[in-house]
């Protein structure tokens, strides 16, 4: 009963053999699933420094862009001051142009005051035994030619200004268009002031109401 047959050991020995080739295959399979593992993790490891990367250069560019950006929104905002401060004074100079001919056409108490003082400077300059020739021209005369040279000092000024104004334009930026407005009254100072140099001119020589004669 103690002893064991022939069969019952050749029995037992291959059963643990096979227990034997099942750890073996066991072991096989967990060495390779390891193997696996590491491999997973370290190619897993490539593509996200890959992506790290790919990341920080998309970010440099996103910073890039928004830095030109800002650059061209601050330029167009300066661009924009400059235009404004540029039609305001083109503008300021149409009126004044515009103004002054009215003015060297109409009259100014700068003349009104200085045709006084020289009809008082020839009324006492002028003896009362003179004749009426002189004393016309001495008292009026005088007094008229000087409200025609103020008349025509202020049309002057207007032909200037109002020629500056439409000229403004071709020293400023290249392509930027003046305003229609400004365009007009500009040109309506230098009319006005062409206009009044030429009656002023007229007057001062005697062409337009001259002395009046005293034969």
């Amino acid at each position: 009963m103690g002893t064991k047959t022939a069969d019952e050991a050749v029995h037992e020995n291959g059963t643990e053999a096979k227990r034997d080739d099942a750890t073996a295959d066991v072991k096989d399979v967990e060495g390779v699933k390891g193997n696996k593992d590491v491999q997973d993790v370290t190619g897993a490891g490539e593509p996200t420094e890959a992506a790290a990367g790919e990341q920080a250069e998309d970010s440099a560019g996103d910073q890039e862009d928004d830095l030109l950006a800002a650059e061209d929104d601050i330029q167009a905002a300066a661009d924009e001051n400059e235009r404004g401060a540029s039609g305001v004074g083109q503008g300021a100079a149409a009126v004044v142009s515009a103004g002054l001919g009215v003015v060297s056409l109409t009259g100014s108490w700068v003349s009104t005051v200085a045709a006084a003082r020289e009809t008082l400077v020839g009324q006492l300059q002028t003896s009362s035994t003179a004749s009426v020739a002189t004393q016309v021209k001495e008292v009026y005369g005088d007094a008229w030619h000087v409200t025609a040279v103020i008349g025509g000092l202020f049309a002057l000024l207007a032909l200037i200004i109002g020629a500056a104004a439409l000229a403004r334009p071709a020293f400023g930026v290249p392509g930027r268009p003046q305003a229609a407005w400004i365009k007009s009254v500009a040109w309506a100072g230098v009319s006005l002031g062409v206009i009044g140099l030429l009656l002023a001119v007229a007057k001062y020589s005697d062409i337009l109401l001259g002395m009046p004669s005293t034969g």
